[in-house]
C-alpha cells in the first residue's frame, strides 16, 4: 500500500495565535471552574459592546485599548474558521503587549464575570454573531486535524 504523504494545507485566518514572545495568560476568577481548559477570542473592541448586548449568556470579558477578549472552552477553534479581525488564543496566552516603541499598552483586565457557574461564554453563537458583525460567512469543516 502506497502512503503518500500529502504537504498540509497553510494555516487560515483562524489558526490559533503562535507567539514569539513570552506570553501572559488572562486568569479567570477562582470561583468559576474551568474544567475544560480555555482559550480566549479576541474581537475588536468597537464589537465588544452590541456582543454582550446579544448573547444570551456571558462568560468572562476581558478588554484593553484594542480588542475584548472572551473566554471559551479550550479547543473552540477546532472546525471553525473565525472571521477577519477575530483573535484566537490558545490557553488564553496573549504575548506581552509591550512591544510597542512608543509606549507599552495596558494588559487587559476583567470587565464582566458572571457571580457563578461557568466562567465560559458559548462558542457557536459567539461565532455567528462574529461572522455577522465582520460580514464573514460562516466555515467550519466536519473533519478533525489529523
Amino acid at each position: 500500500m502506497d502512503r503518500t504523504r500529502t504537504p498540509e494545507p497553510p494555516p487560515t485566518r483562524s489558526a490559533p495565535l503562535v507567539q514569539d514572545r513570552p506570553a501572559r495568560r488572562l486568569r479567570i476568577p477562582a470561583r468559576l471552574p474551568a474544567s475544560l481548559g480555555y482559550d480566549a477570542v479576541g474581537t475588536l473592541r468597537e464589537h465588544g459592546e452590541r456582543i454582550l448586548a446579544s448573547l444570551p449568556r456571558i462568560g468572562c470579558v476581558f478588554a484593553d485599548d484594542r480588542r475584548w477578549w472572551w473566554i471559551v472552552p479550550a479547543d473552540s477553534h477546532v472546525g471553525v474558521d473565525w472571521p477577519p479581525g477575530v483573535r484566537y488564543s490558545v490557553g488564553a496566552r496573549l504575548a506581552d503587549p509591550s512591544w510597542t516603541p512608543t509606549r507599552p499598552k495596558p494588559a487587559p483586565h476583567l470587565i464582566h464575570a458572571p457571580d457563578a457557574g461557568s466562567p465560559y461564554t458559548p462558542p457557536i453563537p459567539l461565532y455567528f454573531l462574529a461572522c455577522r458583525l465582520t460580514g464573514s460567512a460562516p466555515r467550519w469543516s466536519l473533519t478533525l486535524p489529523d
